[in-house]
């Protein structure tokens, strides 16, 4: 009897998790399609400021459109000559486009979760980093890469490596995988022992 009813008890739990993912996924799509260049707005320009530190250069204005948002930097000649101009532009949708899965998965795994203030709150320090770590992987390789083209900039192989295997790392793996990753990791780290019967513990025999 015990176990029929802890199976259909599991049971009602599948569903119901189910259901909130289906639903928080259709509702956080719809919310993002609104909010999207917004978001990617405001990452573009503090993965820029980074970059044109880590660069040596000057981040000079930023340019949206729809869903594309160019970042233009600048760096001195040598003499009396004009600055040099670089543009790099950042399709939003290339790195966010999971973000709705990511939100449904947290949303899914909510009833699951102990300390969800903490959980919650590291979820999204990681989503956005995870963003912000794409767009400066990808204009510091960018950059680095216009630079030795044009003759502007000497980089040693080790360097040129770390930013063309981060960039390639972060696009190919990081971005795919990360909706997954941060349910895992919500899951391991705040995950409730023993959801099914949390509020019914088993008495002692």
């Amino acid at each position: 009897m015990q176990r029929a009813r802890s199976k259909r008890k599991s049971k009602g739990i599948l569903l119901r998790t189910v259901l909130i993912f289906l639903c928080s996924y259709l509702f956080f799509l719809i919310l993002w399609i609104q909010v999207k260049n917004y978001y990617g707005y405001a990452v573009t320009v503090v993965a820029s400021e980074l970059v044109a530190v880590l660069r040596d250069v000057r981040f000079e204005e930023m340019e949206q459109k729809e869903d594309v948002i160019q970042g233009t930097f600048s760096r001195p000649l040598p003499g009396n000559k004009a600055d040099v101009l670089i543009d790099i532009p950042i399709k939003t949708s290339s790195y966010s486009f999971n973000t709705p899965l990511t939100f449904a998965i947290m949303a899914a795994l909510f009833p699951f979760t102990r300390r969800k203030g903490r959980a919650y709150a590291e979820a999204l320090f990681i989503l956005v980093g995870v963003h912000l770590l794409y767009v400066l992987s990808l204009e510091a390789n960018s950059l680095t890469t216009v630079f030795i083209e044009r003759g502007l900039d000497v980089v040693g192989k080790p360097r040129l490596f770390v930013y063309q295997f981060l960039w390639e790392f972060t696009n190919n793996m990081v971005i795919r995988f990360e909706p997954f990753l941060i349910g895992i990791y919500i899951f391991i780290r705040f995950r409730k022992l023993d959801p099914i019967n949390a509020k019914h513990p088993r008495p002692n025999p």
